[in-house]
């Protein structure tokens, strides 16, 4: 092993979700440890990570601890993760950055959970407007690049579809109102081979590791 992926609890982190499949798709050769989402787990990453959070990817001499900035490290290594084309390539990197850096509402009224299904529920004028915005990316995405294939630039799973993977995992826990494109893409999503690696993954954790605020929604 030439390093170590650091990853929270994977039934609700989504964003160890999306260091995780970037660096699988990369192919590095790193061991995983995973830090549960609780009062111990969280102190211990205050001591690990330079923010506290993880993903957190430490790697041949590099230490890398934001989501986006792995998806480059590991483009490094296989620049297949973006588009090849120059015009697709600035529209993936365009929505990853989107993605990484808005739709809060939608994160706090939908955490991820990969366990449950919530359907119906944390629906509110925000999270509706953020799912709007990101069904229009999908379909629009889709329509202009996606030709011969089911991902958003067409036949290969890239970087922008991992960093909205945990976006369709919520689409799939809590069944907000999406479009017909959106539902086709999510099911090609939830089929593939590494995302179902990580719901069985998910499945297997300790009970010890539920947390209430993520099992109990109103």
């Amino acid at each position: 092993m030439s390093g170590t992926l650091y990853i929270g609890t994977r039934r609700y982190s989504s964003w160890s979700l999306r260091g995780w499949l970037l660096v699988r798709l990369a192919g590095l050769n790193v061991a995983e440890k995973v830090i549960p989402l609780e009062a111990r787990g969280t102190a211990a990453l205050k001591n690990l990570s330079p923010t506290g959070l993880v993903p957190y990817l430490e790697h041949d001499g590099a230490k890398i601890w934001d989501s986006l900035a792995i998806a480059e490290y590991c483009a490094e290594y296989a620049a297949s993760l973006w588009p090849e084309d120059r015009i697709a390539r600035a529209h993936a990197r365009s929505i990853a950055a989107e993605m990484h850096a808005g739709f809060r509402p939608l994160r706090v009224a939908m955490p991820m959970n990969l366990g449950r299904g919530f359907a119906g529920r944390g629906q509110n004028p925000e999270s509706l407007a953020d799912i709007a915005r990101i069904d229009k990316i999908f379909s629009e995405t889709r329509a202009r690049f996606g030709a011969g294939g089911p991902y958003l630039f067409g036949a290969a799973f890239g970087a922008a579809d991992a960093m909205f993977v945990p976006v369709v995992a919520r689409f799939i826990t809590y069944a907000p109102p999406v479009s017909a494109t959106t539902r086709t893409y999510a099911e090609a999503i939830r089929a593939h081979a590494l995302v179902n690696e990580w719901y069985e993954a998910a499945a297997r954790e300790p009970s010890s590791w539920l947390l209430d605020k993520y099992e109990s929604l109103a």
